[in-house]
């Protein structure tokens, strides 16, 4: 092997960490994150799709009020994401505001 191949070979290594393996540490860190920010009140969907009210947080599960007098036990890694507070029926979301540099 020549010094131009073992190049190549250590520039395709190098592509394939910052294509596949970085993106994927940094997913597995963000849902690490969320999990470890669960607390009660939080509105959350499930990775099967159910969304609930987080009602207690256990140590490896959460208790998740999936309707009225209805609450069920999932492991934490089941939750999917938590959803973002709703804007309020009379409010508008504002678009960030733009400033133009003229």
């Amino acid at each position: 092997m020549n010094g131009a191949s073992l190049l190549l070979i250590l520039v395709a290594f190098a592509f394939l960490y910052l294509v596949l393996v970085r993106p994927q540490r940094r997913r597995q860190m963000q849902s690490r994150q969320m999990l470890d920010s669960l607390a009660v009140g939080d509105e959350v969907v499930t990775a099967g799709g159910i969304y609930g009210r987080v009602t207690e947080v256990l140590d490896g599960d959460v208790m998740i009020e999936i309707a009225p007098n209805t609450s069920v036990r999932l492991a934490r890694r089941a939750i999917g994401a938590i959803v973002p507070p709703a804007v309020e029926a009379g409010e508008e979301e504002q678009p960030p505001a733009v400033e133009n540099d003229r």
